[in-house]
């Protein structure tokens, strides 16, 4: 075996190891009904997912944590917060964080 067939034999089984495990459950529980608790589960996870990305971009920037004033982001993730916890609604977080961190963000000077 050379080397462009090990490359791909070791393409195609990534491919497999990344594939099935995706596939798998949507195959095996397409037509069945889920109980109550695993629905309830399954609905927490995009808001926690979104939530775990958010947190790692706002508080690990450039890879080191920096939970302190100093930190660009945090002012306009916690205003981002309030308004997302006192609305409810999904544009006017966004639209207010976009405003607070263009705000925040030239009364720092990060903005020409």
């Amino acid at each position: 075996m050379d080397g462009t067939d090990a490359l791909l034999l070791t393409i195609l089984g990534m491919a497999l190891v990344t594939y099935v495990p995706r596939v798998l459950p949507l195959v095996l529980l397409a037509r069945r009904p889920l109980p109550p608790l695993v629905r309830e589960w399954l609905a927490l996870l995009p808001p926690a997912l979104m939530a775990a990305l958010v947190a790692q971009a706002v508080l690990i920037p450039g890879g080191e944590l920096r939970v302190g004033w100093d930190n660009p982001s945090v002012v306009p993730a916690l205003l981002s917060l309030l308004v997302a916890w006192r609305t409810r609604s999904l544009a006017l977080t966004v639209v207010a964080g976009m405003a607070a961190a263009a705000t925040w963000h030239r009364l720092l000077g990060l903005l020409g």
